[in-house]
């Protein structure tokens, strides 16, 4: 049986979990689109881990809420378009087995979290939730995972977070956790490597020996 380095293991799930990460960038390009704007993949990449509410109100304070209907109208319509990444449906299963109680602590809200999470193949194999109306703010500031440690009676110190985003990385430490950066999903390397999270991984494999010894 295989130890773990932390009992609480707490993931992102756009571009960590769910490979969403072009959904994500589509249904920003259709709000943007529908306003006469348009936007780069490089830039809405930076905006992933945050909230639309955050999103449009520092980009496009004047027309935020028509924007937010676009957005998830073009998500939903493309849901199919979501998978997962592969071996990390496994290694949430390993991690379970190996007595880690295992979260997701996501800017999405709940409903539709709980349809990515689904379609990237991890429903079920997590036993807390973290969604956008759980709290005020929401990353890079802690109160996402500092909210997900309380619901689960432990300490920060007792949690990592394995995320893709240097919102993601920023919030961890913010939150006193250990933090994992992935590179597979939205983050750039670089960009992840200078907010020196404790690991970087590439793979679900190099993740696997990360959280477990």
């Amino acid at each position: 049986m295989p130890n773990l380095r932390w009992p609480v293991v707490l993931f992102d799930l756009d571009g960590t979990l769910a490979n969403s990460i072009d959904l994500v960038i589509a249904s920003y390009q259709a709000a943007f689109a529908s306003i006469g704007r348009t936007v780069s993949r490089d830039v809405a990449l930076h905006w992933i881990g945050e909230t639309l509410r955050q999103t449009y109100a520092r980009e496009a304070p004047d027309h935020g809420p028509g924007m937010e209907v676009v957005y998830r109208a073009y998500y939903a319509d493309h849901v199919d378009q979501i998978s997962g990444y592969p071996g990390m449906p496994e290694l949430l299963a390993s991690l379970t087995d190996a007595g880690a109680v295992i979260g997701v602590v996501t800017a999405k809200r709940r409903e539709v979290a709980l349809i990515t999470m689904r379609q990237a193949g991890v429903e079920g194999l997590v036993e807390l939730l973290g969604a956008m109306e759980d709290t005020t703010a929401h990353k890079p500031d802690p109160e996402p995972l500092l909210a997900a440690a309380a619901k689960l009676g432990v300490t920060p110190e007792a949690c990592v977070y394995v995320g893709d985003a240097v919102h993601d990385v920023m919030a961890a430490k913010a939150a006193g956790m250990a933090v994992i950066a992935v590179t597979w999903g939205a983050g750039l390397p670089d960009e992840l490597a200078a907010l020196a999270p404790d690991v970087m991984v590439g793979d679900a494999a190099e993740l696997a020996r990360a959280l477990m010894n």
